[in-house]
């Protein structure tokens, strides 16, 4: 057993998310979002840095000494899987794990609007799961996969850094690409994957033009593509999707991704005042006639408008996810009026309304 594991099992038991340990410091734990200190000595570099070497292969080791920061997958069989990050900082070496639980859960089981799970029988196009980091998105994306993987005979591939959950055959074949170690990169392997006989295949994140370009290659082409990009709304996700191309080449993306586009789901997460845990609030955008013409046409500012009236088609704004929150006693007024979008329709439920110096 390595000795990081204890650190690892200490995580597991206390249900955080995150573990920090950082030269000059105490090991870290993130709780329900909120940063504790573990009740053990300040890590020393040289010793931080034996302790996660244990854990990463020569290859690895090489590249983050080469750049100074590397991602990487690590497993405990029978407890999880971990995301880590080594980085070089002031003091030292540091690192961040994110666990990753062994268990996937079902988009009934995380509570998620009853259109998510439907995503998964779309016959191709792209859909995009955004939000910022430690949002869920990887969440959400596995259970979509996890419900094709259970009723769709496809082929499912998936390309991530590192790997996350791992999938295991079902009534798909489900494949598990890690760039660094599988593969050169997102780009190269989704060149590949076209050559691969994929149905459905998983873009880890969109990084890159090329990445972008390519996945919307594929959806266009006959797959059904499921990516993520750090966006937080549905009407940025498009912008940025489009902004990430030259301006002479703009309008022709708008158009192709005017037709390849499915849906957008983009997700913050909120901690509970009820019980003891989070959620994540969704928006969702559902690329209808009217949401193709308005992305055609330049005309994004207007799709929160499309999707207040889109509620029958399973539409909804982050906004209303979030009212409904509250309006359960799920999430605390201060939460959601931090989060919402349009501040003022959560004024009149905070105790004391705070004075937004951006607003001046």
């Amino acid at each position: 057993m390595a000795q990081i594991d204890a650190f690892f099992k200490l995580m597991n038991e206390q249900g955080a998310s995150d573990l920090h340990m950082v030269s000059g410091q105490q090991p870290i734990l993130r709780i329900r979002g909120d940063m504790e200190r573990v009740k053990y000595k300040a890590l020393e570099n040289d010793s931080l840095k034996a302790m996660l070497y244990e854990i990463v292969t020569e290859e690895k080791v090489k590249e983050f000494e080469e750049s100074g920061d590397m991602d990487f997958g690590y497993e405990i069989p029978g407890i999880a899987r971990y995301r880590g990050n080594l980085f070089m900082q002031k003091y030292g070496i540091g690192a961040v794990f994110r666990e990753i639980p062994s268990d996937i859960l079902t988009c009934e089981q995380l509570k998620l609007p009853t259109i998510i799970a439907k995503l998964s029988a779309l016959p191709k196009g792209m859909v995009l799961v955004t939000g910022p980091t430690g949002s869920g998105k990887s969440t959400t994306l596995a259970a979509i996969v996890d419900e094709a993987n259970k009723t769709r005979s496809d082929h499912i591939l998936t390309v991530e850094d590192p790997i996350e959950f791992v999938h295991k055959s079902q009534k798909s074949i489900v494949n598990h690409r890690e760039v660094g170690t599988h593969t050169k990169s997102f780009s190269a392997a989704l060149r590949g994957a076209l050559r691969e006989d994929p149905d459905i295949i998983l873009v880890g994140e969109m990084r890159d033009l090329e990445t972008i370009s390519l996945a919307m290659e594929a959806a266009m082409t006959g797959h059904l593509v499921f990516g993520t990009l750090h966006t937080i709304n549905a009407a940025k996700t498009v912008d940025r999707v489009i902004e990430i191309f030259p301006a002479n080449q703009q309008a022709q993306v708008r158009s192709t991704l005017a037709d390849a586009l499915k849906a957008v789901v983009s997700q913050t997460l909120f901690k509970r005042i009820d019980v003891k845990g989070r959620c994540a609030a969704l928006e969702i955008l559902i690329c209808t006639p009217a949401v193709r013409n308005l992305i055609r046409e330049g005309k994004t500012f207007q799709i929160p408008s499309v999707m207040q009236t889109g509620k029958k088609f399973g539409m909804q704004t982050l906004d209303d996810a979030i009212l409904e929150y509250l309006q359960k006693g799920m999430i605390s007024a201060e939460d959601a009026y931090t989060n919402a979008i349009e501040k003022s329709k959560f004024v009149q439920f905070l105790k004391s309304p705070p004075t937004d110096f951006t607003d001046a």
